[in-house]
């Protein structure tokens, strides 16, 4: 696999920066059986997208979406236990340079904070959250708004995803990507480079590009400048 190059980086953040399938699989267990739901059909459809476009979708009879989806996003920034970095992550982003990289995430933004700060992740002042756009993921829209936050345009950005919607809105903004197969609910998407985690991408850092390749097999040391 080629080495792969960009100005900026942008991360969306559960199963891609942070494994949060624990406390998600209690809240959203507990809200399916709430409203006669089979959880296992439900679950491979909410990742990467808002819980308002997941209940929405759902169009349960009798069932507020924008109330719903309140209830659940209030539950899961109360519940972060067992919420934790994917390998390598957080050593990966130190080695950033902080105007260069930024979360894109489908969460709101008290959810954002509470799961990065659960997993030791900082909270990059450019981040993006469910909150920031009218259309979520599958939509482009922001991935389109965390370039532009930094200050680039998506097609110069490297994208790191895990999920499906995501992945597609990655591609529809234009920009090169990686997929994250660490977590738990990964759904085994595809897009080119793909690695378990961050501990398998060597990382260089240059004044203007950042560049990132498979570690070669034994290699140790991840990062240079």
């Amino acid at each position: 696999m080629k080495p792969k190059s960009a100005a900026a980086f942008l991360f969306d953040m559960d199963g891609t920066l942070i494994d949060s399938s624990r406390p998600m699989e209690r809240i959203w267990g507990r809200w399916a059986r709430r409203h006669g739901l089979d959880f296992a059909a439900l679950l491979p459809t909410i990742h990467g997208v808002r819980a308002i476009d997941t209940v929405r979708r759902l169009a349960i009879p009798g069932v507020d979406p924008l109330v719903e989806a309140g209830i659940i996003e209030r539950e899961e920034v109360e519940d972060v236990d067992g919420v934790t970095p994917i390998a390598g992550a957080i050593e990966f982003l130190a080695a950033l340079p902080p105007a260069r990289w930024t979360v894109v995430t489908s969460a709101p933004r008290a959810l954002a904070r509470a799961r990065l700060g659960a997993a030791g992740i900082p909270v990059p002042a450019a981040l993006v959250s469910g909150e920031d756009v009218a259309a979520g993921k599958p939509a482009p829209d922001c991935y389109l708004l965390g370039a532009k936050r930094l200050g680039f345009t998506a097609a110069d950005c490297i994208v790191f995803e895990d999920a499906a919607a995501g992945v597609e809105s990655a591609i529809a903004a234009g920009a090169e990507l990686v997929v994250i197969a660490s977590a738990p609910a990964h759904q085994h998407v595809s897009g080119g480079l793909t690695v378990s985690d961050y501990d398998q991408l060597e990382l260089t850092v240059g004044p203007d590009r950042l560049h990132i390749r498979p570690r070669p097999a034994g290699a140790r040391g991840m990062m240079s400048r």
